[in-house]
């Protein structure tokens, strides 16, 4: 079987990885470098740091099974990530108990309320809040003043005009995988060498069995036939999509739900200084053109950069706002005081297809891993709802390759 996977993101690297020993794979991607959101900077050598900031979760058995088999998970290494809220010039942190108490912009009862809903969310099954906006649900547990002071902001800056219609399906999941803390923080996993070593590897494994990986060449044309498909031209038995619905329906592909995606802008910036009070991930209350600030290297903090790795989160609709990295670099600088001095070097990195944007009844979107004659799995599968993460695009793609497998047999 001649088999063609579009994109080279997780998802399509996994179902590469269970189809390339039974049936001839070509893996076309549309950028230089593969991984899609998993992809990584060159910082050196020896050396690289992710485009769009990552991290796993000790849940993620199916990623861990994946780094047992390539033969690295020992690179694993668990971290603690410390939380914080920047309000009004200053940053809260939130990571321990007396740091919550302490929080001012919270009354007492705002945080036994808000203690509650934490607890509660490990036991909540998030598919029977699909049909319930976020808003209701955390008015309903917290009240007013906790939604409009803590959890609208973050809403805001991760959906922005749709942060209304975001579900409760989707918060709670957030909150619960979120949970896994101690006194110290969040226990959070990351590959020492960074994830760009698990798409290595997953490269290496792929081209010693054969499978062409052709960078620089997306996916532009899909048109059926009677034997199968054609992309761009060249006939396939099957095609596996892993790109959002809307590119796959324009480029030829069956028509499909609008499953509504946003896209993702993410600054990166090598530091002389440390400008986050010591704290991993800061959430941004207020007008900033970025919703978080996330200090990587106040999580991996034995020194292997040499300097100081800060990424700058934001989101949008659409196109890229105008001017978007020339704002975020100007309001960062001042907003923490970072003379034109303190910065070595940053980056942006754009993709305009980051994510579903998880709205209420999205779970009716869903599509099956068949559909039309085409196979299709990605960050729009059902292992990525009610949230997308690396666990869910493994899990999505070896289901897909399952799918073809039983073709084949």
């Amino acid at each position: 079987m001649k088999l063609c996977i579009i994109g080279s993101g997780l998802t399509g690297l996994a179902a590469a990885y269970h189809l390339s020993d039974t049936a001839d794979v070509e893996i076309l991607e549309r950028s230089p470098e593969l991984g899609g959101c998993l992809s990584s900077y060159a910082l050196g050598p020896k050396t690289t740091i992710e485009k769009f900031y990552h991290h796993c979760f000790s849940s993620d058995k199916n990623l861990f099974q994946l780094l047992e088999e390539l033969g690295i998970n020992d690179r694993l290494e668990w971290l603690k990530g410390s939380t914080g809220y920047y309000v009004d010039g200053t940053i809260h942190p939130l990571t321990t108990p007396v740091e919550i108490l302490r929080y001012p912009h919270l009354t007492l009862i705002d945080k036994i309320r808000l203690g509650l809903l934490v607890v509660g969310s490990r036991n909540v099954d998030a598919e029977t809040l699909d049909d319930i906006p976020a808003r209701d649900f955390v008015i309903r547990w917290c009240g007013e003043h906790a939604y409009a002071s803590f959890f609208e902001p973050l809403l805001r800056s991760k959906f922005g005009d749709m942060h209304d219609q975001v579900s409760a399906a989707w918060l709670m999941s957030r909150v619960s995988i979120r949970s896994n803390r101690g006194v110290e923080g969040e226990r959070l996993g990351y590959l020492n060498g960074g994830f760009q070593l698990l798409i290595d590897r997953l490269e290496a494994h792929l081209q010693a069995r054969g499978c062409a990986i052709r960078r620089e060449t997306g996916a532009t044309a899909l048109e059926r036939t009677d034997r199968g498909w054609q992309v761009n031209g060249t006939p396939y038995d099957a095609v596996i999509s892993t790109v959002s619905p809307a590119t796959l329906q324009a480029m030829g592909g069956p028509e499909l739900p609008p499953v509504p995606y946003q896209g993702a802008a993410c600054m990166i910036l090598g530091l002389e200084r440390e400008v986050t009070d010591g704290i991993y991930w800061v959430n941004m209350k207020g007008d900033a053109p970025y919703g978080a600030v996330i200090g990587h290297t106040n999580f991996v903090t034995d020194g292997r950069y040499g300097e100081q790795i800060v990424y700058l989160a934001s989101y949008y609709r659409g196109s890229v706002p105008e001017n978007l990295e020339a704002r975020m670099l100007a309001d960062f600088r001042t907003r923490f005081g970072v003379a034109n001095t303190d910065i070595h070097w940053h980056r942006m990195a754009i993709e305009d297809a980051a994510g579903p944007v998880y709205t209420t009844g999205y779970r009716h979107l869903i599509q099956p891993y068949v559909k039309g004659g085409l196979y299709l799995a990605g960050m729009f599968s059902a292992p990525n709802y009610p949230e997308r993460s690396m666990e869910g695009s493994i899990i999505a793609g070896r289901a897909v390759a399952q799918e073809v497998l039983g073709k084949i047999t």
